[in-house]
């Protein structure tokens, strides 16, 4: 069984290694089987960019509806890997710390997806460019996207593996 409180650093690296691992491959499922396609495609829809799916236009309203359904299936998924993982091997998570890594990549995911907070980002750090690249096989929104989850989902994982 794996504790936070009073464990080695080795413990805490393990950890960490094992739920990063599993959040990662659950959030590939939930990003890549698991999300509905028309969530895929809606999900960033604005009053200003609509998306129109199978004839029926969306707006800002349908953009957040299909985010937060993806969020939740998406976060869903990690947590049910996460458990899954944890229990073949006989490890003990943190609960408390687990449900709030959760609910941090839950809340990111739906701002990443909704697209137009990330392309912002991305202009103000100067990297507008790459997040518009579309060409030769490479999708720089699609990149830049999977980065900031990367990014987000190895920062809450500290969370749980944390003293």
């Amino acid at each position: 069984m794996m504790h936070t409180s009073a464990q080695s650093p080795a413990t805490r690296a393990a950890l960490f290694a094992l739920v990063l691992g599993l959040m990662r491959a659950g959030a590939n499922v939930g990003d890549h089987i698991v999300q509905a396609s028309r969530d895929a495609v809606v999900k960033g829809a604005t009053d200003a960019a609509p998306v129109t799916y199978r004839g029926r236009k969306y707006g800002t309203r349908g953009g957040r509806a299909a985010a937060l359904r993806h969020s939740v299936t998406y976060t869903a998924t990690q947590a049910a890997v996460i458990a899954a993982g944890a229990r073949a091997l006989g490890v003990r998570l943190p609960v408390g710390r687990l449900l709030a890594a959760l609910v941090v990549t839950g809340g990111s995911h739906y701002l990443i997806d909704r697209r137009e907070p990330l392309r912002r980002f991305c202009e103000a750090i100067g990297k507008s460019e790459f997040y518009n690249l579309n060409s030769n096989g490479i999708n720089g929104s699609y990149l830049t996207d999977q980065a900031a989850h990367d990014m987000i989902e190895t920062l809450a994982c500290l969370l749980v593996a944390a003293r």
